[in-house]
């Protein structure tokens, strides 16, 4: 049975001090709560150790936003993926649309980082998705199918078993633009059966897929009740404790 996730992903929001009551907000919401699905929060690298004083890890867990694709060395302001895991983190999100667009990452650069989490504990949760052109010509199939392939089938079954992966159309973020259920069921459904046709159904089937594309409480309920919808990855309702918890709430 694979894992239902939601995981939220502060990108460059908060300071240290409001990221660690917002930690301690999301950690008390959870307090006496069985959600239905696993909690994580990936917040800034600043925010990491502290965070991780304040919340309880068998409740909530903990993730960075992104990891270096070198292990150490003349990288200034770069922060590894074994400095990731030093702070008591457990997850790093890698290949977001945002690393890929602004500061050019490709699946070369996204092998390596993929390579450094395992090395170092770290669970990926691993980003795909198409731009709006690729949308609207058609391609975004083969889009998604590449980024898959090209940064991640050279891995071992086994290795492959260990990522989270999350849909992201990047056309339906802060767009005005947004994916209907059925589009991303559409799309999760594919990436299973791209997954399926190089590692087999069992891992195929055991693969969480999250969506995230603008995933709001009100629209949280309808996207997971999709058979291949299998959570979010959340970007500007993780940053309140309330609208996130909406979305926990929404299995």
């Amino acid at each position: 049975m694979r894992k239902k996730i939601v995981a939220g992903n502060w990108k460059m929001n908060t300071t240290l001090q409001e990221g660690i009551g917002l930690a301690k907000d999301v950690n008390e919401a959870l307090k006496g709560a069985e959600p239905k699905c696993e909690v994580i929060i990936c917040v800034p690298f600043t925010h990491l150790a502290s965070v991780n004083e304040v919340i309880d890890a068998n409740k909530l867990g903990l993730g960075a936003e992104n990891c270096a694709d070198h292990k150490s060395g003349a990288y200034t302001g770069e922060i590894s993926a074994a400095m990731v895991a030093s702070t008591g983190a457990k997850y790093v999100i890698l290949g977001h649309s945002e690393r890929r667009q602004y500061y050019g990452e490709t699946s070369e650069t996204l092998k390596e980082k993929v390579a450094l989490a395992f090395e170092n504990n770290l669970t990926p949760i691993f980003c795909i998705g198409e731009v709006l052109e690729e949308r609207e010509n058609g391609t975004f199939f083969e889009v998604v199918k590449a980024q898959i392939a090209d940064a991640l089938f050279h891995l071992s079954a086994e290795d492959f078993g260990k990522i989270i992966l999350a849909y992201e159309p990047v056309w339906a973020i802060g767009t005005g633009k947004t994916a209907t259920d059925d589009q991303a069921e559409e799309m999760h459904a594919f990436i299973r059966g791209v997954i399926a046709d190089k590692y087999g159904k069992e891992v195929a089937d055991n693969t969480s897929i999250l969506y995230g594309g603008s995933c709001k409480p009100s629209n949280a309920a309808a996207l997971f009740a999709k058979p291949d919808v299998d959570g979010g990855l959340i970007g500007g309702a993780a940053l309140q404790a309330e609208s996130f918890m909406g979305i926990v709430n929404a299995f």
